[in-house]
């Protein structure tokens, strides 16, 4: 399209799949395009071999030719452990070392390869959250009005009815993940001897968790523009426009117009009138880090959820109980209270706390680092 001198527009996707399309975090082992027949189902019929495994021998396996990776994986998941372990079979090079030759070309950063093209934008539609949810809803309706329960009793009796019978469904994998299915479990799976009235209180208990999924799910796609694209460390990030969508009888006035003469602008090399959105002083968290709590006997992954295991009620329960009975420990309410206070620079008695990423020895956590566009 570049070569035709026309402008790609990408609308909507998965959020893996435009960070895929932005940059190169792909990691490419040549088996990855072979068409069904010449050997290339060979690595999903490995994969279904592995899942098979518990995830305590997978780990296992993991440490052994990958340590990094295992370090900062948690030991429970199961799905990234058995995608390293593929990389590492069909390769024969560790996913740790793949990251960082990736993060180490020109123009990589902690979180993945260079951009795939030069100065691309991205325009962020967003709305008022009371605004949203009702569109969300009512999109939700929509779909009821179109079919969405005979399409699905369609494909349960197609594709899932035998495995509820069997009790091997799986809620999380492939399109029996996705949303507006798994929340009709219940109605599906509904006893012949069901009445009408328990049916469609079923359904309608159907209905309110597909709507509780989609807005859920609207949130998390928020919080991922935030995290994947305003707050990324260094320069090799995207200009990201906001555009507000809370009114969308307003729609030329608000999203069109300006989006034109954004575009106008930087395909002349001039600064747009519209600011792109920026954000500073924000803190940079670790999301690898792996962290010990031996007082609850867990381990945990990542900053963030460090910080929230550290104010826990059953942390806090453990930290107290470990002062009073054992006389060698001490720790006193004020330092109970000083984790509470400042989790994020407190490592609590009985715990450890060690941070890696897959491009770089060590990383120091906690670490404020400014973010400017």
């Amino acid at each position: 399209m570049h070569s035709r001198d026309t402008l790609p527009v990408v609308v909507g996707g998965t959020n893996y799949y435009i960070e895929s399309l932005l940059w190169k975090v792909l990691v490419d082992t040549g088996q990855e395009t072979r068409a069904p027949g010449d050997g290339g189902d060979g690595a999903l019929d490995r994969k279904l071999e592995l899942e098979k495994l518990g995830v305590e021998e997978l780990h296992k396996r993991l440490a052994e030719v990958d340590p990094k990776m295992a370090a900062m994986l948690h030991p429970n998941d199961k799905r990234k452990i058995t995608r390293s372990l593929q990389i590492h079979e069909m390769t024969g090079v560790s996913h740790t070392r793949w990251l960082q030759e990736q993060r180490g070309q020109e123009g990589g950063d902690g979180l993945g390869g260079p951009l795939r093209y030069s100065d691309p934008c991205i325009f962020w539609l967003h709305a008022d959250m009371e605004a949203l949810d009702k569109r969300l809803d009512a999109r939700v309706d929509e779909m009821l009005s179109a079919g969405l329960i005979e399409e699905l009793r369609d494909f349960h009796v197609r594709y899932n009815q035998q495995k509820v019978q069997d009790d091997s469904q799986d809620y999380q994998r492939g399109i029996f993940q996705s949303i507006g299915f798994k929340e009709f479990h219940e109605f599906l799976t509904a006893p012949e001897s069901s009445t009408q009235q328990e049916r469609d209180a079923l359904k309608d208990k159907g209905i309110e968790a597909l709507k509780i999924a989609t807005r859920r799910y609207a949130r998390k796609q928020n919080k991922w523009v935030r995290n994947r694209f305003l707050k990324r460390p260094g320069d090799n990030v995207p200009l990201v426009f906001g555009l507000e969508v809370t009114d969308v009888s307003r729609w030329e006035e608000t999203v069109l117009n300006p989006a034109l003469q954004i575009l106008d602008s930087l395909s002349k090399g001039e600064e747009p009138a519209i600011q792109p959105i920026r954000v500073q002083g924000e803190e940079q968290r670790n999301k690898r880090s792996r962290n010990t709590c031996d007082l609850c006997d867990k381990i945990i992954i990542g900053d963030l959820e460090w910080t929230a295991h550290l104010k826990s009620k059953k942390h806090h329960h453990h930290v107290r109980k470990k002062r009073k009975t054992d006389s060698g420990c001490q720790v006193s309410s004020s330092a109970v209270d000083s984790i509470s206070e400042d989790s994020s620079a407190a490592v609590a008695p009985g715990s450890t706390e060690t941070s890696q990423e897959s491009s770089s020895e060590t990383v120091t956590t906690h670490k404020e680092v400014p973010v400017t566009f």
